[in-house]
């Protein structure tokens, strides 16, 4: 069986020592950098299956590594801050981070995210499962991609796992707790603004006009819904 390699990147030595050998513990490999430099670097050298990284770095910060990382890069990100603030959050999620915790932590916290998240990557096999076509639009679950008129978007792994879970359950209304529990795994209730924050990013970059939108509609108050995909003849 093939170990996953995480990057831990932490200014502070206790922290990565301590991520670093419960993380090596729960089988996975193991890489850390001390600063955003030295994170870049080993992101340019290996291939990480997911990236735990700190806001308060030296050099680059994490803001700085997460968005030049999105650039090019789906891999799915962890943030680690001491910053608690809704809008803290929310921003980190909209540069294109995949979670979010809040120093301090527990471990075992960290470790359920990090195994929810790398499930969630590896996902369940779509390759039986027609695309999903309306109008313009098309996901096609064989090849994790979504297309409009025949361009692929830019998506991360976690938008578009929640494309795909919205298109797959089309024409029905998703509840907003529905959402988070099946796009970011059983351990999260309490994170219904992260659906929120990646509604928004994926309608950034599908639709023409957000304020009204045709692909990712909103049931007000409830959750959310794409409509029934169009029968091909």
């Amino acid at each position: 069986m093939i170990q996953q390699t995480i990057l831990v990147v932490d200014d502070e030595a206790p922290m990565r020592k301590l991520l670093f050998s419960n993380l090596r513990a729960s089988g996975y490999q193991v890489h850390t950098a001390a600063d955003g430099t030295e994170a870049l670097h080993l992101i340019d050298q290996y291939q990480f299956d997911l990236l735990v990284l700190d806001i308060g770095l030296p050099g680059p910060d994490g803001l700085q590594v997460l968005t030049a990382v999105r650039g090019n890069l789906r891999t799915p990100i962890i943030i680690m801050s001491g910053r608690g603030r809704e809008r803290d959050k929310v921003w980190a999620l909209d540069l294109g981070a995949d979670d979010y915790l809040t120093k301090p932590f527990g471990v075992a916290e960290l470790l359920a995210r990090v195994r929810a998240l790398l499930r969630r990557v590896a996902g369940r096999s779509d390759r039986a499962t027609p695309p999903y076509v309306y109008e313009d639009l098309e996901v096609d679950f064989s090849a994790r991609r979504a297309r409009l008129r025949g361009v692929d978007l830019p998506f991360t792994r976690r938008e578009y796992e929640l494309l795909a879970y919205l298109a797959h359950n089309a024409g029905k209304v998703m509840l907003h707790r529905e959402l988070l529990q099946a796009v970011w795994g059983g351990e999260y209730s309490n994170e219904v603004d992260y659906v929120w924050t990646f509604v928004q990013r994926i309608r950034r970059k599908l639709e023409a006009d957000r304020q009204h939108p045709r692909y990712v509609l909103t049931e007000t108050g409830v959750g959310y819904w794409m409509p029934a995909a169009a029968v091909r003849v």
